[in-house]
């Protein structure tokens, strides 16, 4: 696997990788690596030739007082991790080579990416809009895999992909998630022992609620169901609980088509995102 740090070396090594009409993957993560990215990686290889995947931990998606700083930077493991699922080149460029002096562009998608973590983190899908429209335009890929767990960045890279005309498949990844049902993230190391212990009642409370939603239940009374249990288990504040169109993400209270149930909260200092597949009564959720 070969590591590449600079724009003009990552042409290189993709153009290689092109010759004869071999077809590429991107996988963009921001280290920290677990199962969950192991997953996006055995699917690419599905869909390409050659695995590419890329290691920035992008400053323009976190706001004021997030973990920018504390966020785990483990670089040898990951890499050591792709190197074993058979990974072609690892794109892990300094700041300094992302952004250089004077960059001055960025990417707003409008749309989906309003509400939900767009209201809870302003700026956020800016930061991540513009580092991935970077990152396909220095790699190139023929696919981009996204995993489903962060279900509101799946749909803004979507919708800019093509709006922009991009002229590549995006794909999203079903969650990879623990024995017990949590979302498997980066940020779950923040969690202690306790609160990670807690933080099954995030999958259990929504597990249930589909069911109930799937079975006709009321929306509003089930998402205050959903919020009453996570607090119980000692998340908050609670971002949001909300029940959404899966292609417009706009919230809804009749499910006639496919829907999602998205939630964000806090345990101690750790931010939880998950979300759920919700299909119209009587018919299976996907």
């Amino acid at each position: 696997m070969q590591i590449v740090r600079d724009v003009p070396a990552l042409r290189s090594a993709i153009s290689a990788l092109k010759v004869g009409g071999g077809r590429v993957a991107l996988v963009p993560t921001m280290g920290a690596l677990h199962e969950g990215h192991m997953s996006l990686v055995r699917r690419a290889r599905d869909h390409a030739d050659h695995v590419v995947a890329s290691i920035f931990v992008n400053p323009m998606q976190f706001g004021k007082n997030e973990d920018l700083d504390a966020y785990p930077r483990q670089e040898a493991r990951d890499a050591a991790m792709l190197e074993a699922e058979g990974v072609a080149i690892l794109w892990a460029p300094t700041v300094e080579a992302m952004y250089p002096a004077g960059f001055a562009t960025t990417i707003s998608v409008s749309g989906v990416s309003e509400g939900l973590c767009g209201a809870a983190r302003p700026g956020h899908f800016d930061g991540v809009a513009t580092v991935v429209a970077k990152l396909f335009n220095q790699v190139r890929p023929d696919v981009a895999l996204f995993g489903e767990k962060d279900f509101q960045q799946l749909a803004v890279i979507r919708r800019m992909a093509t709006d922009l005309d991009m002229g590549l498949g995006i794909i999203g990844v079903e969650t990879a998630r623990a024995e017990d049902g949590l979302a498997l993230s980066s940020r779950n190391a923040y969690l202690t022992a306790e609160e990670r212990a807690r933080a099954v009642a995030l999958p259990d409370s929504m597990r249930e609620a589909v069911a109930v939603l799937e079975a006709g239940a009321e929306v509003d009374g089930t998402l205050v169901g959903v919020k009453n249990r996570l607090a119980a288990a000692g998340f908050g504040p609670i971002d949001y609980v909300e029940l959404v169109d899966a292609g417009s993400l706009q919230p809804v209270r009749r499910i006639g088509g496919p829907a999602r149930l998205l939630v964000a909260a806090r345990l101690g200092t750790t931010r939880l995102i998950d979300n759920m597949a919700v299909s119209a009564p009587g018919i299976r959720s996907l």
